[in-house]
């Protein structure tokens, strides 16, 4: 058998050496992270801030509204000049006009920020966290209905008075009574019979509303066309109707949520939502 010159040999030698490993290519880089809007906050910067005689904005909830407004903005349903971290009427406007736009009637057109809604959005813009709902609609008895989360938040009240709590009034009760201006036409909102309590009593109810997170106040006949009885509005409830809306907003802003706008007349504790008190239990 013929050899193979020298040369050649040693060339197919080397061909045959493995060659080093090439390092792999670096991992493709990762989108960056949506920026998150604070639901709970924006939710309560939009009660609060339409009832404001100033332009103060509600402590924690800039980054998140303006990130609403900005998608407001790409929308062409808010002006430049409003984009400022401040959730007031221009803004409760525009995001009424666009829960209008993806078909919302009613009190899904309420200028409160939703889940649903806020989550379309946010759609490429930013992740929504701190959610709030109101949950499924219940019988609370004698033909009155409440949402979900008002049921626990009164059922809570009831176990801090140790009391069982009894409704003259429930929530999505439209033009049920005209003394009450709108608040009872959404959720969240309820009027509590005082029949048999003293007015020690009366206070002490309305404290333990407000400790669960309602906007809650005795309400008496010198006041308006009304029996005594205790009216109690769910912060941020987002099916709140506009008139009930004013009425925490004013609650947070120190005013008792009547038409006169005076001071609150309510026993005092630290103002809180459902949720601020469950994470604080």
């Amino acid at each position: 058998m013929t050899s193979l010159p020298r040369a050649v040999a040693l060339a197919m030698a080397a061909a045959l050496v493995p060659l080093p490993a090439v390092a792999a290519s670096a991992e493709p880089t990762r989108a960056a992270a949506l920026p998150s809007v604070d639901m709970a906050a924006t939710v309560k910067a939009a009660q609060i801030d339409p009832r404001r005689a100033d332009d103060t904005l509600t402590p924690g909830a800039k980054s998140s509204v303006l990130r609403v407004e900005k998608a407001l903005q790409a929308h062409h349903l808010l002006a430049a000049k409003w984009v400022d971290g401040y959730f007031g009427t221009e803004t409760v406007a525009a995001y009424t006009r666009y829960q209008k736009s993806l078909g919302y009637t009613g009190l899904g057109a309420n200028g409160l920020p939703g889940t649903a809604s806020l989550t379309k959005l946010g759609s490429g813009r930013f992740t929504v966290t701190d959610k709030v709902a109101p949950g499924k609609r219940v019988d609370a008895g004698d033909d009155i209905v409440v949402d979900t989360r008002t049921d626990k938040m009164l059922a809570e009240a009831g176990r801090l008075a140790k009391r069982t709590l009894t409704l003259s009034q429930g929530s999505y009760n439209p033009g049920g009574d005209t003394t009450s201006a709108g608040t009872h036409d959404g959720g969240g909102v309820v009027d509590i019979s005082v029949t048999g309590m003293s007015a020690a009593t009366r206070t002490a109810v309305a404290k333990a509303l407000r400790q669960v997170g309602f906007a809650a106040w005795v309400r008496d006949p010198s006041q308006g066309d009304w029996p005594y009885h205790i009216h109690a509005a769910a912060i941020s409830d987002t099916d709140l109707s506009p008139a009930a809306q004013h009425q925490t907003g004013d609650y947070y802003l120190g005013k008792n949520g009547l038409a006169n706008g005076a001071a609150d007349d309510g026993p005092k504790v630290p103002i809180r939502t459902w949720e601020e008190y469950q994470d604080a239990h």
